[in-house]
């Protein structure tokens, strides 16, 4: 009976092992992406994780101009937004300004190896969401996670999480490009001087810890983990995917909607969404935004509508619950 086990088991584990080399060796080919291009966003080895680099607004002109508009510095950062002015989105009853909810973001960093790490978050409609999603795979852009960051909306949206990592940037830029024009998604529109927000922004930031800064008519709030983030063979720069956010959209009369999420690990999971709900807030999703992440990050997005100031508190205590700091320099 023994000899029979131990021969199902071996018999079981070759299968499986024969399994798993199969599809290793076939994912490059199912992809279109080379083994080598795949193997910079392998999982973490031996090597100590590469550092980021800091680069100029000069350094990305020709990813600029594969995107089609302008990008800004944010430390570490190269980043572009795509916001989807072209949709008018309602969640319960409550029209979503762009800057809330609905902008596509995308950042590139350089790193020491000379190699540049893109890592995204893009907005699209359920029926643009798989053509995109083909366009991204057929360029070897990764999909880290696909998930909803608002409640009873509509149309229906949905949140692309994107990531690359290899040493032709303009090539990662033109993939991305590639997707986004299949989408809705409008040109840029220049940029004007913001209207000033609608709320007590001093008692919110008191509320809050955090000095905020407007976002066209949002005002928003970040903050970032303590930890050093690795994500596969490379450290992620403060504010690149580990990321606790929080919006406020004016409602009038010192009332606003809020949408954001809180990076938590594990153990700080429970808790936070605890606060969350003691404090009256809507829970939306948990989820991951990587895949190869240390310490593993998750995150959770919320949401509500009521008085900035209280409803500042409420989120300042589900913030406490986790290890982050102000974001160094706000949304620089």
């Amino acid at each position: 009976m023994a000899d029979q086990l131990q021969y199902e088991t071996r018999s079981r584990f070759t299968t499986s092992r024969r399994r798993v080399l199969a599809a290793a060796a076939l994912a490059p080919a199912l992809t279109g992406v080379s083994a080598g291009a795949r193997a910079l966003s392998a999982g973490p080895g031996t090597r100590a994780p590469v550092e980021p680099v800091m680069t100029k607004l000069a350094d990305w002109k020709d990813v600029g101009r594969v995107l089609g508009r302008p990008g800004d510095m944010r430390r570490f950062m190269y980043h572009t937004g795509f916001p989807r002015r072209d949709l008018t989105v309602h969640s319960h009853g409550i029209r979503i300004h762009p800057a809330l909810a609905l902008g596509t973001h995308v950042s590139f960093v350089r790193y020491a190896d000379h190699s540049t790490f893109l890592m995204g978050d893009a907005v699209v409609t359920e029926r643009e969401l798989q053509r995109f999603v083909d366009i991204l795979q057929a360029r070897g852009i990764m999909q880290t996670a696909l998930h909803k960051h608002l409640l009873a909306h509509e149309p229906d949206i949905w949140w692309v999480h994107v990531h690359a990592h290899g040493h032709d940037p303009v090539a990662i830029a033109r993939g991305l490009r590639a997707a986004i024009d299949s989408t809705g998604t409008p040109p840029p529109v220049p940029v004007t001087s913001p209207p000033r927000v609608d709320l007590d922004t001093a008692a919110i930031d008191a509320a809050m810890g955090v000095k905020g800064f407007a976002d066209e008519e949002i005002y928003k709030c970040t903050f970032v983990r303590r930890e050093t983030v690795v994500d596969g063979s490379v450290i992620l720069p403060p504010g690149l995917g580990a990321t606790t956010a929080v919006s406020f959209q004016p409602l009038g009369g010192g009332r606003a909607a809020i949408s954001g999420d809180l990076v938590m690990i594990a153990n700080e999971v429970q808790p936070a969404l605890t606060a969350l709900r003691r404090g009256g807030i809507e829970l939306v999703e948990l989820h991951h935004h990587n895949l190869t992440d240390e310490p593993r990050l998750f995150f959770v997005h919320y949401w509500a509508v009521g008085d900035a100031v209280r409803l500042a508190h409420a989120l300042r205590q589900a913030v406490d619950t986790t290890n982050v700091v102000p974001m160094p320099g706000g949304a620089d």
